[in-house]
C-alpha cells in the first residue's frame, strides 16, 4: 500500500526548502546566544549552583554580559589557565565576587586556545563515549523493530514518574517521555538537582536526566530490550538542555526549528540560532529530534492545514541536514487530528500519513494521537485511538505516540496507559501484512488527497521562497499564528558575533 509519486515533485519540494534554509542559515552562522554559551561552558564540566541557588554557566555568561559578542570561551579558558584551577571552581569564584571574568576577554591566542582545545576535546569524548554506551546497552538487551510504542509520564516528581516509566515498560512500551513542568520553556535557565513539585510534568535538569535513564537501563535489561527516554530540548535552553541529554544519555529529544517561535512565543532570531546549535550537539550525541508539527493542527484545521505539516516537515528536514544529521534522526511529527464526524475522516487521514512517508521513506516519523477532539467519552475515545493505531500500521510508521482514553481529562492513570499499549499492540498484531496484501486505486480518494496536499506544500514553499521564512511566520502562514520577527521572548540574548568570536566546541561540531 505505498503512494506512487514521481521522484521529481518531492525533489523540487526539497530544493525550495534548501532554498529557504540557506538564508536563515546564514542568519543563524552569524549570531550566537546567552543558551549557545551556557551549552558550551556546561560541555566543558561547569555545573552546580551559587549561594542563590542560581546555575553557575548562568552566573559566569551573566557576569560577561556586554562582551558576548566574542564568545565565552576566551576569557573562561583564558582565566583557567591563568589560575590553575579547574571550571567548577573558577565559576564559584566568580559566583562569589572572588574573581574577574572580565578582565580576561581580550586574552591572546596563546595563552587560552589550548586550554580551550583540551575542554573540547574532553567533551567530545565524553558525548561519544555517552553514545557507545547507548550503542552496547541495545546491543545487549535488543533493539526493538519499529513501530516503537512512545508513552508520557507527568507526575511532577520524577521519583513517582520512574515508577511509572518502569511499569510502561514493562507493559510493552518503547519509548518513555518525561513531560516537562508547564512553563520550562519560558525559564532562561536549566533547574538543578532532583525535583519533585513539577506542574503538569517534572523539570528537566541533569540530574532528573541521570535518575530516570539509570533506572530505564534496569528495566531494559529486565525486559530484554532497550527503552529509550525522550525529554524536551526546546524553549529558552534549547542548547543546554541537548547538552545536558548528550552527557547523560537521552535517546530522543523534543526539538523543532519553529515550534518555541509559534507556541511559546519566543523570539525568531534566538529559536533559529539555538535550534541550530542544539541538533549539532544532538547529532554528535546520536539522539533523534522530535519535530512538532502536530502542533499546528490544534490551532488550524488539519485538513485545511495538512500542506503545512508537509512544508514545515521539509523545513526541520533541512535544517537538520545544515546541522550535520542523518535520516535516522529525523524524528518527523504529524498528527491524527482530522474531526472524526467528518465523512472520509479516516479515509482522509491515512492519505495524509502514507503521504508522509513516502516523502520521508527512511526517517522515523512520529505520528501523534487525537487529542483536540477527544471528549470525555472515554469510549469514544479508545475508538478514536484504535483508529489511530490502524492508520500507523498501515502506512509504517516509526514512532506511535499512543493516546489514552482519558485524554485531555487528567494526567493519565496507570490503568490508562496499560490499556492504551493493549490497544496498539492488538492494532499491529492484527493487521501484520495487511497494508503490503492492499493496492491503491489510482486516482482513488486516497491518491488524489495526497497528491493535492504536496501540490500545496510545493505552492506554500515557493511563497517562503518568495518573501523568507521570518516574514512567513509574521504572516501566519504556519499554524494560524503570526508572530513578528522582532517580537518574543529571549530577543536581548541574541548577539551579533564579532569578527574575533570564538568558541572552538562549536567548531568542532560543525559538519565539514
Amino acid at each position: 500500500m505505498r503512494l506512487s509519486i514521481p521522484p521529481e515533485i518531492p525533489a523540487r519540494a526539497r530544493e525550495l526548502a534548501a532554498r529557504i534554509a540557506a538564508g536563515v542559515q546564514s542568519f543563524i552562522d552569524e549570531r550566537t546566544t546567552d543558551a549557545v554559551e551556557r551549552a558550551t561552558l556546561r560541555l566543558w564540566g561547569l555545573d552546580g549552583v551559587d549561594a542563590a541557588g542560581v546555575p553557575l554557566p548562568n552566573v559566569v555568561i551573566d557576569r560577561l554580559r556586554g562582551v558576548l559578542a566574542r564568545g565565552a570561551s576566551r576569557p573562561v579558558a583564558a582565566a583557567l589557565r591563568e589560575t590553575g584551577w579547574e571550571i567548577g571552581r573558577l565559576g564559584e569564584a566568580i559566583a562569589a565576587g572572588a574573581y574577574d571574568i572580565t578582565a580576561r576577554v581580550d586574552a591572546p591566542d596563546d595563552t587560552w586556545r589550548p586550554v580551550a582545545d583540551r575542554l573540547t576535546e574532553a567533551a567530545l569524548r565524553a558525548i561519544d563515549d555517552a553514545a557507545a554506551r547507548r550503542r552496547d546497552l541495545r546491543g545487549e538487551t535488543g533493539d526493538p523493530p519499529w513501530p516503537w510504542l512512545y508513552v508520557i509520564v507527568a507526575t511532577g516528581n520524577i521519583y513517582e514518574d520512574i515508577t511509572q516509566a518502569v511499569m510502561a515498560a514493562r507493559q510493552g512500551a518503547d519509548i518513555v517521555a518525561v513531560i516537562r513542568s508547564t512553563g520550562q520553556s519560558l525559564l532562561d535557565y536549566v533547574p538543578h538537582g532532583a525535583t519533585t513539585e513539577g506542574f503538569g510534568g517534572t523539570y528537566a535538569t541533569r540530574e532528573n536526566f541521570r535518575l530516570m535513564r539509570a533506572a530505564l537501563d534496569e528495566v531494559s535489561r529486565e525486559v530484554g530490550r532497550y527503552v529509550r527516554l525522550v525529554n524536551y530540548a526546546s524553549g529558552l535552553c534549547m542548547p543546554e538542555i541537548a547538552a545536558l541529554g548528550a552527557i547523560e544519555r537521552l535517546d530522543m529529544m523534543l526539538n523543532d526549528c519553529m515550534y518555541g517561535i509559534l507556541f511559546r512565543d519566543i523570539n525568531p532570531h534566538r529559536t533559529f540560532v539555538d535550534q541550530y546549535a542544539s541538533r549539532l550537539i544532538s547529532a554528535r550525541a546520536d539522539i533523534v529530534i522530535n519535530t512538532g508539527e502536530d502542533n499546528y493542527l490544534t490551532t488550524a484545521d488539519a485538513v485545511d492545514a495538512a500542506h503545512t505539516v508537509l512544508a514545515s516537515c521539509l523545513l526541520n528536514e533541512r535544517f537538520a541536514i545544515l546541522a550535520g544529521m542523518p535520516e535516522r534522526l529525523m524524528g518527523l511529527g504529524h498528527a491524527f487530528e482530522i474531526d472524526p464526524e467528518r465523512p472520509g475522516s479516516l479515509t482522509t487521514e491515512i492519505a495524509h500519513a502514507l503521504l508522509l512517508r513516502a516523502v520521508f521513506p527512511e526517517h522515523p516519523l512520529k505520528y501523534m494521537p487525537p487529542t483536540k477532539h477527544m471528549t470525555g467519552d472515554i469510549f469514544r475515545g479508545y475508538q478514536m485511538n484504535a483508529y489511530f493505531n490502524l492508520v500507523g500500521a498501515l502506512t509504517g510508521q516509526g514512532i506511535q505516540l499512543l493516546g489514552m482514553l482519558t485524554e485531555a481529562m487528567h494526567t493519565p492513570f496507570l490503568q490508562d496507559r496499560a490499556l492504551a499499549i493493549r490497544n496498539a499492540k492488538y492494532a499491529f498484531a492484527a493487521t501484520r501484512g495487511l497494508a503490503d496484501s492492499l493496492d491503491l486505486r489510482p486516482g482513488g480518494e486516497i491518491a488524489t488527497r495526497a497528491d493535492t496536499v504536496l501540490g500545496l506544500a510545493i505552492e506554500m514553499l515557493e511563497e517562503i521562497a518568495r518573501i523568507g521564512l521570518f516574514e512567513a511566520i509574521a504572516r501566519g502562514m504556519f499554524a494560524d499564528i503570526k508572530r513578528p520577527e522582532s517580537g518574543g521572548k529571549g530577543a536581548a540574548g541574541v548577539f551579533a558575533k564579532s569578527p574575533d568570536y570564538a568558541n572552538p566546541l562549536m567548531e568542532q561540531l560543525r559538519p565539514a
